[in-house]
């Protein structure tokens, strides 16, 4: 019964994912021939591969910085929304009432709204005339524009990505026994050692996966970027779009789809760890 589903995400996914990576190196036959020659700068293989679309990107400076921008929201992002996450949970789990559930139910609300209408809202709101300036401007004073900045895409990435990683957070240190907590407390230990020693740990995995899918997400969002950052730098999600459509480069698009790829893969060996790790302690393997 799982054969036709495969077969079509084979052939509809697979397929062009495997024909773009050859793309990249420099395979131009084919599939890929129609792209090839209708492309600029694009590098046809003399052997096996080539790796000059790679060359070409990495000697250009904007590609560097858009590489070092994109690395950098990712990280700040992931541990922003860790960090919040990580806060409303603690705050559900030891004091619970009504301000962490206020809390809780506004850091899911982002759920519910589409990535695009949050990105524009978010816009507005930072930007030169937008709510933020405006109430500055009712005492005197000028308010931060933080539209079309990367401080706006971080804002805007954590506030989109919360969601996730709060529930995964919360669902975990909710299984963590009252038993250890009460015992932590019994040997004096304060509520940030509790926090640290007890409800962290055990609530490691969760917290990983929670961590992984922040960081994917973030390398290779477009819709978010796009909306609230900066003309330059830009993140490598957007970069793709430009070299393919206003650049007139598939080769090098596609080049830069297998650098981000590569670097969500390193990220996704933490979640392969995270669910080898639970599984050994499950006893499954």
């Amino acid at each position: 019964m799982a054969l036709p589903p495969t077969l079509l995400i084979a052939l509809f996914v697979g397929l062009p994912v495997i024909l773009s990576i050859g793309f990249s190196f420099g395979m131009t036959g084919g599939l890929n021939s129609t792209a090839a020659a209708i492309g600029q700068n694009v590098y046809e293989a003399d052997g096996l591969v080539t790796f000059d679309a790679y060359a070409q990107l990495f000697a250009d400076v904007r590609f560097g910085r858009d590489l070092v921008a994109t690395v950098f929201v990712t990280l700040v992002t992931t541990t922003l929304t860790l960090a919040l996450a990580i806060g409303i949970a603690v705050l559900l789990r030891l004091r619970g009432g009504w301000s962490a559930s206020l809390l809780a139910g506004l850091g899911v609300v982002p759920l519910f709204i589409p990535v695009v209408i949050a990105s524009w809202a978010i816009l507005t709101f930072y930007s030169g005339d937008g709510f933020v300036r405006s109430v500055f401007a009712q005492f005197g004073g000028e308010g931060p524009v933080l539209g079309f900045t990367l401080t706006g895409v971080i804002i805007a990435s954590v506030w989109v990505n919360l969601p996730f990683a709060l529930l995964m957070a919360a669902s975990g240190m909710q299984a963590v026994p009252d038993a250890l907590i009460d015992a932590a407390r019994d040997a004096g230990a304060s509520t940030a050692a509790v926090i640290r020693d007890v409800l962290v740990p055990i609530a490691g995995i969760p917290l990983v996966i929670a961590a992984t899918f922040t960081a994917i997400g973030v390398l290779g969002q477009f819709t978010v970027p796009y909306f609230t950052g900066p003309n330059a730098p830009q993140q490598l999600g957007v970069d793709i779009s430009k070299y393919f459509q206003s650049f007139n480069q598939p080769q090098q698009a596609a080049a830069i789809a297998v650098i981000v790829f590569l670097i969500a893969s390193g990220v996704a060996a933490l979640y392969v760890w995270a669910n080898f790790r639970s599984a050994a302690k499950e006893g499954r393997v």
